[in-house]
């Protein structure tokens, strides 16, 4: 799941960003909403995480803007405000969720992985195919029954490969998702993490390689 995190106070934008990202997540993190703006036109975003009062651009912009473009990616609100008339207003602006400060980060993962099942065709909670069992709330993967140990980029491109459902997944599709902007996109790091995660998951292989496309399950 790629997540962007639109935080003006940096200690706090950057602990969410942290935890998010042992959560299997991939975050990017920017601290206004001009930042935020140009973020959101070029890279694709399952959930925006949104604080409200922003220098630059303003949350209600950011949010307005989300809505006007169509995108799927969803939006969960923060603010420090926790009145009703707040609560009610941020999501008539378009906000699918609203979360106030302070908040249990607990509660902020599951209402992440709540819209990000979301923005996409709906799946079930946990994902079950070719013997694989994967549940993205409870960070576990069994294969026929044995619990199977993996990283967190691990986790989080096998979750992208079994919300494709045997269609084809590129490489550059589970860069998008499992890791940030920060990512060289000619590195192989997808090759070395799928190569480790057919290891973990033990014979008979279940990840094909599609010459020249990318991925399936």
């Amino acid at each position: 799941m790629r997540v962007l995190v639109v935080e003006d106070e940096q200690l706090l934008a950057d602990a969410v960003a942290t935890g998010l990202r042992r959560e299997a997540m991939a975050v990017d993190v920017v601290y206004d909403g001009q930042a935020a703006l140009e973020r959101i036109g070029v890279n694709d975003y399952d959930v925006v995480v949104l604080d409200r009062d922003l220098p630059l651009v303003h949350g209600d912009e950011v949010c307005r803007e989300l809505v006007r473009l169509g995108l799927p990616t969803r939006v969960l609100m923060l603010t420090a405000s926790g009145d009703i008339s707040d609560r009610v207003e941020g999501l008539e602006l378009g906000a699918d969720d609203y979360l106030p400060k302070p908040f249990a980060f607990a509660e902020l993962v599951a209402r992440v992985r709540a819209l990000g099942r979301r923005s996409t065709a709906p799946l079930p909670p946990v994902l079950e195919r070719a013997g694989i069992r994967l549940d993205p709330s409870r960070r576990e993967v069994r294969r026929d029954g044995r619990v199977v140990q993996l990283a967190p980029k691990e986790f989080a491109v096998l979750e992208v490969l079994m919300r494709g459902e045997g269609a084809v997944v590129s490489a550059e599709q589970l860069l998008e998702k499992a890791w940030d902007e920060h990512t060289d996109p000619f590195t192989n790091v997808v090759r070395v993490t799928v190569m480790t995660l057919r290891r973990k998951l033990g014979e008979p292989a279940v990840i094909m390689t599609v010459p020249g496309s990318g991925y399936r399950i």
